[in-house]
């Protein structure tokens, strides 16, 4: 058993991440890239030193990430060679069961795929790189940033708004139109949405 480790600064290789979650919106991840190739060099490290990523260990000492999965895969495209984790916890001690089951009872892990399904742990990948795309966790980021709905702190909360969304809009070809993003607007601020976090219409 490891005698823990209190909240430890690593440098760990973006490629030498291990992903809690099985998709990511890569839309997003394409804006994040942009953004990052706009930067200089100063700029880009003052952006990494403030942009730290939870993490625990894992079995086999593994880090795995449990937020910030987008910048995390941006970085990696990117070819940035380290970043700092915080360890939040160390798990390595733990058999790989019963390692998931308490990262998801912590809401430190989220293992459903892009059609919004309930997967095994095994389906998570092993590299950020290997995370599928989901459009409606694009979708929801959008709707978010627009004014749509307020930044909650709920673990996964985009994945819950990508789920409402999932259930009533079509995205042809996985391409969020103007009039797509003028529908989920309205969506976010019906009493349909109420029960998600953050969200911001009004109590009749």
């Amino acid at each position: 058993m490891s005698s823990g480790l209190h909240h430890p600064l690593l440098s760990v290789a973006p490629a030498k991440l291990r992903p809690t979650q099985l998709t990511v919106g890569k839309a997003e991840v394409a804006s994040k890239r942009a953004e990052w190739e706009k930067l200089g060099r100063k700029k880009r490290k003052e952006l990494i030193e403030a942009h730290w990523f939870p993490g625990v260990l894992g079995p086999k000492q593994r880090v795995y990430i449990v937020d910030h999965h987008h910048l995390g895969l941006a970085l990696l495209e990117e070819g940035v060679k380290s970043v700092p984790v915080m360890i939040q916890r160390d798990f390595s001690w733990l058999e790989p069961d019963v390692f998931w089951r308490t990262m998801e009872f912590s809401r430190w892990a989220h293992p459903y795929d892009q059609h919004g399904t309930r997967t095994d742990y095994a389906s998570i990948p092993a590299s950020l790189g290997d995370m599928a795309d989901d459009p409606y966790r694009t979708l929801a980021a959008r709707v978010r940033v627009a004014g749509g709905c307020a930044k909650d702190a709920t673990p996964y909360a985009e994945f819950l708004w990508a789920d409402f969304y999932r259930r009533r809009l079509q995205l042809p070809g996985g391409k969020i139109s103007a009039k797509v993003l003028q529908q989920a607007l309205l969506m976010a601020h019906s009493h349909d949405a109420a029960y998600l976090p953050g969200w911001s219409g009004m109590i009749e």
